[in-house]
């Protein structure tokens, strides 16, 4: 039997192959779409693992410190650890910043550690973990710094002693790690014009200023000018507590909102990333309906560019279910070829990307699938066409 498909190719593989490629091109694309969304999720869950933290205590009737502005006192962890079931816990704070070394500016998280508490990188690449109170940090490796660089955060400078890797917010940035104490003061630093006008403010009050009360002034100035909050308390539960037993005491007793890892994932996926996974979804949706309409239209093309030929399969008499089979084999082939090419390109170009591409075989197969039902549909009007071809223009003029 004449194989319609094989035949066609070969006469015109160049365009077919180049078609391919195109094809191709557009679904590595969609592959990285739907890499960057997995790549998102995983930057999530990583953001959670790495803190080694069982519950995030936070400021009451917020989200957390990932996804809304949370504020409590940094005394809180102390009543925190006389809870039962607690292990460790330890203050965290959390700044998306630029964080500059020498002409250039890098968009990174600062975080504000205890050294040695949860919070604290889980393992380095380079170097060695933060052992100072001030100007020492510990660097991701996206960030591009290296072991004894000198990085600028507001007004301090801080040497990096350490590298790590995959440590990144949920946005993708490269955290930076300073002490907490560092990053409380980078935190609500105000500049000094600002400070200066406030000290003359808080002096020009004569509740603040009494003349029969020495020392009150300068108590009141000092405790303006230290910062004694952070973002969250990180804490670990002792083995054979479960998080939301040890959790349920800090909320009653201490009226402050505490996060399981699970409620914080929730957070982090459904709501934090919500949006950003509908419109890749959105995406998707459209370079799925170019891509069947790229297939249609080649298929159509090269299926009306033979038209007196399958009007000799006609008249010689094939089966109507045998030219759609081989239109339908052309097809589903250029579907294949445009799979192959597109899944090398998105393996290719996905480390080039600044944020994390995570590309799952789940979504290979899944993805597989679609471009074949696809290019199945789109030989529908390709196969409408080859069937009302009249057997009569085999002999017509």
């Amino acid at each position: 039997m004449i194989s319609l498909a094989g035949r066609d190719i070969l006469h015109a593989w160049g365009k077919f192959v180049f078609t391919g490629v195109g094809l191709g091109l557009l679904i590595g694309v969609t592959l990285t779409m739907a890499g960057v969304y997995r790549g998102m999720v995983d930057d999530a869950k990583v953001l959670l693992g790495n803190s080694g933290a069982d519950l995030w205590v936070v400021q009451k009737d917020t989200l957390g410190p990932y996804a809304e502005p949370s504020s409590i006192y940094d005394d809180v962890y102390r009543g925190i650890l006389g809870m039962p079931g607690v292990e460790r816990a330890a203050n965290v704070t959390y700044l998306t910043m630029q964080v500059r070394l020498g002409e250039r500016d890098v968009r990174a998280m600062a975080v504000g550690i205890v050294p040695g508490g949860p919070g604290e990188p889980g393992y380095l690449v380079a170097g060695r973990q933060i052992t100072r109170g001030h100007y020492e940090a510990v660097a991701d490796m996206a960030s591009g710094f290296k072991l004894g660089d000198r990085i600028q955060i507001r007004r301090n400078h801080y040497t990096v002693v350490g590298l790590t890797r995959r440590m990144v917010s949920s946005s993708g940035d490269p955290m930076v790690f300073i002490p907490l104490r560092d990053a409380q003061e980078a935190q609500f630093l105000k500049d000094n014009d600002v400070i200066v006008q406030q000290r003359r403010r808080t002096a020009a009050n004569p509740a603040f200023n009494r003349p029969g009360v020495p020392g009150l002034l300068d108590a009141v100035i000092a405790s303006q000018s230290n910062n004694s909050f952070v973002n969250a308390v990180l804490v670990q539960t002792k083995p054979g507590h479960s998080a939301e037993e040890v959790a349920e005491p800090i909320r009653r007793w201490k009226r402050l909102q505490v996060y399981t890892r699970v409620q914080m994932e929730e957070i982090l996926v459904a709501k934090l990333i919500a949006t950003s996974s509908k419109q890749i979804g959105m995406f998707l949706v459209i370079l799925a309906i170019v891509s069947a309409a790229i297939v249609a239209f080649i298929i159509y093309t090269l299926t009306l560019g033979k038209i007196r030929e399958i009007a000799v399969l006609k008249l010689i008499g094939t089966r109507n279910r045998t030219i759609a089979g081989m239109i339908l084999q052309q097809a589903l082939g250029l579907g294949f070829i445009g799979f192959v090419v597109g899944k090398i390109s998105a393996t290719l170009w996905a480390p080039l990307f600044p944020k994390y591409v995570l590309l799952e075989p789940g979504d290979a197969a899944r993805g597989f699938a679609a471009v074949l039902i696809i290019c199945a549909l789109a030989s529908v009007l390709a196969i409408r066409a080859a069937l009302k071809v009249d057997p009569a223009e085999a002999i017509g003029g």
